[in-house]
């Protein structure tokens, strides 16, 4: 019901044959660009505040560009970048424009190597200048350098201190920005090694150039920057000279897939665009694994190299709950699972009255999941059917029979997302009678005062819309009982690889452990966490400690989810409400690969993420609970 904001999308092309092959293959030498363009539409859910592209051009004379960007913002960003690559042919004759080779020669965008990027803002900054891809330039080819990247560093402070201790001077502090110019430097030290060979073999002029191009290798680039990396990372980057990488964090945090054939080679950031736009199965689609590169030189040769050893799996469970497409084989079966695996719970809350109960489900996304539950609960249906058909006390009657017969879950699709309607005014009041009517609910769908309403949800974060406009909507149905089913467990930790919650309050299920607390006298719950993660402030990140996990520990999920249900019911609610959700062994059974669940359990893969999130909750206690609370604190 929340939109929650993804760090963004990566894709990327390389081309292993000349333009003209592709021309006569396919009728057009805009192959690579066009599929970079498909790369990225079909990603567009991962990233909507800007998209960019770069370009790089293997054959270009001195004084020629070889290497092109186009960026732009706001979620109209895709078909503007490629409607400006577009109008630099516009005043083409058609056989110009249909020439491969003048193409290969001579016009910008017209290249063998391709870099797409959507982007969304984790950190609150936005503007051109902090959309993907960003470029280190150079008047030697091999030291031109394009970056982008699905990815959020947890130490950007210690990365920024080892790059400007060896001198350098970035001109802007965010972390693609300082990889970037690490990236660069380190680039430059292999160029420069690779010169320095090159004489030794009595090479002079131009032939330096081209054996440095020939020979330069970024897995040495990659080795000496990612060991000093922390957080959840894709990085894709591009040479002047041709040289293309995609490399994973070590944890596998966040996802990169790839294929390749003897004519392209793509990577993406999710398998089922990969296979749609290329038309190929899933298992002809390889995954990157855990610390390692897919890297392809000048000429076209593609390996994978082992950057990093890989650490402990780590691969985000958020990813397959509701950020990538439900259109991945796996993916699909496991949101199903999750699903199915709260078939008891709800029957618990419903009473197991499946005569009474429609089932529906809020927003899209959570419609894979919705289908799960659909299919458990008719298996418990036809179960209840089987042992009163098999009962041999008594004969059936018609009258019976015709009841078993006609039992099924019931199944409406109860609220609908106006999605023309936007809440543009910012002002509370207008903004909240706005948000009110941002759902459309189907009159009729249950019979009022009698009926359970059960509605399916991926996740509930921070509880908003819930509060400020489905309870209140849904209420107007006049349901028995209202149950709300979250897909996922109760979310309690910021992320810090890559999605928009980093706020200690934008969480309810935060809001309601602390609500508890003030309740129950047990404050000193929240300043005894407080003061540990104070005195370890200071200390190296091996040794921290996630201490606001102590803020939970008094209390059952039960309990929590009861108080959640207190903060969101909107005054006047009619029906009874409850929140069911996922427990986390119900998450782990449902997506066994993916085991990254530190937003539900505190249980963060590297040192920067539980660094981060007892800073944020420092943040929390000092700029917000012990200014309202002064008094308390001053007592205890």
């Amino acid at each position: 019901m929340e939109i929650l904001k993804h760090e963004c999308g990566v894709a990327m092309v390389r081309l292993l044959k000349p333009l003209a092959y592709y021309h006569q293959k396919y009728g057009t030498w805009m192959y690579g660009l066009n599929k970079l363009y498909l790369l990225m539409e079909k990603q567009h859910n991962r990233g909507q505040e800007g998209a960019g592209l770069a370009c790089v051009k293997l054959e270009a004379d001195p004084g020629e560009e070889y290497m092109f960007r186009e960026r732009a913002v706001g979620t109209g960003a895709i078909p503007e970048i490629f409607a400006a690559v577009h109008q630099h042919y516009k005043d083409l004759t058609e056989e110009t424009l249909n020439d491969p080779l003048y193409a290969q020669a001579h016009l910008p965008f017209a290249g063998e190597l391709y870099m797409g990027h959507l982007r969304y803002s984790t950190t609150g900054k936005s503007g051109l200048s902090y959309i993907h891809p960003f470029l280190r330039r150079n008047n030697w080819r091999a030291k031109n350098l394009a970056l982008c990247g699905n990815f959020n560093l947890t130490n950007v402070d210690e990365v920024f201190q080892e790059i400007t201790a060896i001198g350098q001077h970035p001109r802007q502090y965010s972390d693609t920005y300082i990889m970037l110019e690490q990236m660069g430097h380190r680039l430059d030290r292999e160029v420069e090694r690779l010169y320095i060979q090159s004489e030794s073999e009595g090479m002079t002029g131009k032939a330096i150039t081209e054996a440095i191009e020939q020979r330069i290798d970024l897995s040495n680039v990659l080795k000496k920057c990612l060991p000093s990396w922390d957080g959840g990372f894709v990085i894709c980057g591009l040479t002047g000279s041709g040289e293309l990488f995609g490399v994973r964090d070590p944890w596998g945090i966040r996802p990169a897939f790839y294929y390749m054939d003897d004519e392209i080679v793509v990577l993406a950031s999710e398998r089922p665009v990969i296979q749609t736009v290329m038309n190929v199965q899933a298992d002809e689609v390889k995954e990157l694994n855990r610390g390692e590169a897919l890297l392809i030189n000048k000429g076209g040769e593609v390996r994978t190299s082992q950057i990093v050893a890989p650490k402990e799996n780590k691969a985000c469970s958020f990813e397959r709950i509701y950020f990538s497409r439900g259109s991945d084989v796996d993916i699909y079966k496991e949101r199903k699972r999750l699903g199915d695996n709260l078939v008891q719970p709800i029957l618990k809350a419903i009473d197991y009255d499946l005569n009474h109960t429609v089932f529906s489900f809020i927003p899209n996304t959570a419609e894979v999941a919705f289908f799960g539950m659909e299919e458990g609960l008719n298996n418990y249906l036809n179960g209840l059917k089987k042992e009163w058909i098999a009962d041999r006390t008594h004969l059936l009657h018609t009258e019976e029979l015709e009841q078993i017969l006609s039992m099924r879950v019931r199944t409406e699709k109860v609220a609908i997302k106006d999605i023309k309607l936007r809440t543009f005014i910012a002002e509370g009041h207008s903004r909240n009678d706005l948000a009110a009517h941002v759902y459309d609910i189907t009159y009729g769908s249950i019979e009022p005062f009698v009926d359970n309403l059960v509605v399916i949800d991926d996740s509930i974060v921070r509880g908003t819309t819930l509060r400020q406009s489905i309870i209140g909507i849904l209420d107007r149905l006049h349901p028995r009982k209202i149950i709300i089913v979250s897909s996922s467990p109760q979310v309690r930790y910021p992320d810090y690889y890559g999605i928009d919650m980093s706020r200690m309050s934008e969480f309810i299920a935060f809001k309601a452990a602390v609500a508890l607390l003030e309740e129950r006298g047990q404050t000193d719950v929240l300043l005894n966490a407080y003061k540990k993660a104070r005195e370890q402030y200071a200390q190296p990140d091996g040794t921290m400690i996630n201490y606001v996990k102590e803020i939970y520990l008094p209390f059952t999920v039960e309990e929590i989810s009861g108080k959640i249900v207190e903060i969101l019911t909107p005054a006047g609610t009619k029906a009874r409400v409850e929140i069911v959700y996922q427990t986390l062994e119900g998450l782990h059974l449902s997506c066994p690969n993916h085991p990254g669940d530190w937003y539900f359990s505190g249980d963060y893969p590297t040192p920067g993420g539980t660094r981060m999130v007892n800073n944020a909750f420092i943040q929390f206690m000092e700029d917000e609970y012990l200014n309202k609370n002064r008094k308390l604190v001053m007592d205890k």
